[in-house]
């Protein structure tokens, strides 16, 4: 059974900095598609960052050069580095891989505000 546990979301003023952790059992993260997606209150859920078997990772426009995902092997998770945190950041931000269907996290509240 898959099961995707994020973790690190919080509150934080804007310029500043949150690591989020995802934490996957039942699949391998090394072997497959691994993406955080964030949904804003009012807003459909969209697609922040992906990262391939092969490594390759896409971001949304908005955070390209602030944000970073990147896995841990040894561990089993993907991470997602966010700096220069800006209050649109705002979302509950969810993990997420297929294999035959979708599976997504409980989800981490990122809060950026002064």
């Amino acid at each position: 059974q898959v099961q995707l546990v994020e973790s690190g979301g919080g509150l934080v003023q804007p310029g500043g900095s949150l690591r989020l952790s995802c934490k996957a059992s039942g699949i391998i993260v090394s072997v497959n598609q691994m993406s955080w997606y964030r949904q804003a209150p009012g807003k459909e859920r969209e697609l922040v960052a992906r990262i391939l078997n092969s490594g390759r990772t896409t971001y949304l426009d908005s955070v390209k050069g602030r944000f970073t995902i990147s896995r841990d092997n040894a561990k089993n998770t993907v991470d997602l580095q966010m700096n220069s945190l800006k209050p649109e950041d705002t979302a509950v931000y969810y993990c997420n891989t297929v294999t035959l269907q979708h599976y997504w996290g409980q989800g981490t509240q990122v809060t950026v505000s002064s």
